[in-house]
């Protein structure tokens, strides 16, 4: 397929499969690919490991990339949509080490999932995640491989004709970590802003840390992952929604709402 302006997701659904395959495949960084010694994606092998969700007339795609057969989570997977106006909206993007620990806090004891802890808790499991140093919603540790994987997606989004895109931080860690990588807000700034004097020396989400939950250390304000935990948690009295981040292809936005604060 040719480089066209504005193409959309549902488009490039409507193609064949191999062409859609070969599409979605940039979305994948190659440093990954090298990482882990796993083949190239538009090869036999390569398809054996990867799987996709992008049925014509869907205006989303996921896609799940694994370290070997029958592994039980992906090294990457990717779940992407279209805007009302044709943009690329990513609604969830997630690098995981193979190599690392799992922890259930995607399902419960009896297998029920919990969307990330977003729709019920496995509180066990979240605790042990809290204690090995991961941050809400972690199965498993992550690669710190976040700038090549932006550099392959904004080649992805630029090689359909568009020079921005957006994405759905699902926690305030998240949001925070886009910020270091260039992202600006198009909602949940203030809001971002407002958790930030929140966790001031005086402010009333410093005055929730009580310690009342392992999850509300009177430390957590001066770290970014504890602090997640702690808005997880309920701190702020409501869920973390209604935060939307853009990026311009190769413009860093500069901002940051939590300086000083240690991850």
């Amino acid at each position: 397929m040719q480089t066209t302006k504005n193409f959309t997701i549902a488009s490039i659904n409507l193609l064949p499969e191999d062409e859609k395959r070969r599409i979605y495949n940039r979305t994948v960084p190659p440093e990954l690919l090298r990482r882990f010694n796993l083949p190239d994606l538009d090869t036999q092998r390569g398809h054996a490991l990867t799987e996709y969700r992008f049925a014509p007339g869907a205006s989303d795609m996921e896609i799940s990339l694994y370290p070997e057969l029958r592994f039980p989570d992906p090294l990457l997977y990717g779940h992407i949509t279209d805007t009302m106006n044709g943009q690329v909206h990513v609604l969830l993007y997630i690098l995981n080490d193979p190599e690392s620990p799992r922890f259930d806090v995607d399902r419960m004891p009896d297998g029920s999932p919990t969307r990330f802890g977003t729709l019920q808790r496995n509180l066990e499991a979240e605790l042990a995640a809290l204690k090995a140093g991961l941050a809400p919603g972690q199965v498993r540790r992550g690669l710190r491989m976040l700038r090549p994987a932006i550099r392959a997606f904004e080649g992805f989004v630029s090689s359909l004709g568009h020079d921005m895109y957006f994405i759905e931080p699902l926690y305030y860690h998240n949001a925070i970590i886009f910020e270091h990588y260039g992202f600006a807000y198009q909602q949940g700034r203030r809001r971002m802003e407002r958790i930030e004097n929140g966790f001031s020396s005086d402010g009333e989400l410093r005055a929730r840390l009580d310690g009342s939950s392992p999850f509300r250390g009177p430390w957590a304000g001066e770290s970014i992952r504890l602090r997640s935990w702690a808005i997880h948690d309920g701190l702020l009295g409501e869920p973390f929604t209604d935060v939307t981040m853009y990026k311009r292809v190769g413009v860093e936005a500069g901002l940051d709402t939590a300086p000083g604060c240690a991850w």
